[in-house]
């Protein structure tokens, strides 16, 4: 694993950052945790890229608050263009 931010998907859209911390925060030191809207999906990042794999494996596929997790290393974000209409 080459950086320390994980994508996690699929969890309950009443998750907020806090219960996303404390969730990753068994496996390493978070340096953030971000839900994003009401979407069921955030970013976590981990302090190290190696908390970041112990996290993924540990948390991949196991439930949490009904539903099944999905947790990947995040892909950089893309670089966005202006629109005009």
């Amino acid at each position: 694993m080459q950086g320390n931010k994980l994508y996690v998907g699929n969890f309950s859209y009443s998750t907020d950052d806090s219960q996303l911390e404390e969730l990753f925060s068994t496996h390493g030191q978070v340096q953030s945790a971000k839900v994003i809207g009401d979407k069921g999906f955030g970013f976590v990042e981990m302090s190290s890229s190696e908390e970041a794999e112990k996290a993924m494996e540990a948390l991949n596929e196991t439930e949490f608050g009904g539903r099944t997790l999905r947790v990947n290393e995040a892909r950089p974000q893309r670089e966005r263009t202006e629109r005009r209409y």
